[in-house]
């Protein structure tokens, strides 16, 4: 199997070259670039086509919500994969980045062994959430993304698709749900899966930010 091809979009260079030191050190990954503002990011993401961006938030020229919508948003034809990797206490844009595209998001503190799980996740088509990191970012910002009136699509869920759905926006791992509702893995990403093409929802991350504005979770 060809390695997963990584771009690294941070400002600080120690942290762009402490990145792509850890990620070049695995033979499944690749750094094929790197970059330190919003605009090269998106410039490099089209002209390198990586498998995955590994997007800092504060950037200078273009910072990394605009350069992920750019990158991964809902008008982009031929989109790239995005993981957020962010300072959790002095970013409060994590979730304006996820409605931008991004398949998911770390924080910056996360040991190496997390940021390579991630990125083989979101390479994979699926979403990585930190739960610790969904309760408190999107949790506390709950209100803020809640509309005042919804138009909600739900009801076409069964009952316990539904519950899927919470403890999905709750941050739970496919494993996590299985043990809780007592089931097997492959019935819970069935359900999943159900639940993406019922919503019209792309991945993970999307039934997050879904179940947070229709206060589905609280």
């Amino acid at each position: 199997m060809s390695a997963v091809r990584v771009l690294v979009c941070d400002d600080q260079a120690m942290i762009r070259a402490g990145l792509t030191t850890i990620i070049d050190a695995q033979d499944d990954l690749e750094v094929v670039g790197e970059c330190g503002d919003g605009v090269a990011a998106v410039e490099l993401a089209r002209t390198l086509r990586p498998d995955v961006v590994v997007m800092d938030i504060r950037m200078p020229d273009l910072d990394g919500i605009e350069a992920t919508r750019r990158i991964a948003g809902a008008s982009v034809s031929e989109p790239v994969k995005v993981l957020v990797v962010t300072t959790f206490n002095l970013d409060e844009y994590v979730y304006e980045a996820l409605r931008a595209g991004a398949s998911g998001f770390l924080l910056k503190d996360a040991p190496p062994s997390q940021l390579l799980h991630a990125i083989r996740t979101v390479a994979s088509g699926a979403a990585l959430i930190d739960p610790e990191v969904t309760r408190k970012l999107v949790g506390s910002y709950a209100d803020r993304i809640r509309p005042a009136t919804s138009n909600r699509s739900d009801s076409a869920l069964s009952p316990r698709e539904t519950e899927v759905l919470r403890l999905v926006a709750e941050g739970l791992s496919n494993a996590e749900i299985a043990d809780v509702l007592v089931l097997s893995q492959q019935t819970v990403k069935t359900f999943v899966s159900r639940i993406l093409t019922k919503l019209d929802l792309r991945d993970r991350v999307q039934i997050v930010v879904y179940a947070y504005r229709n206060g589905l979770v609280g």
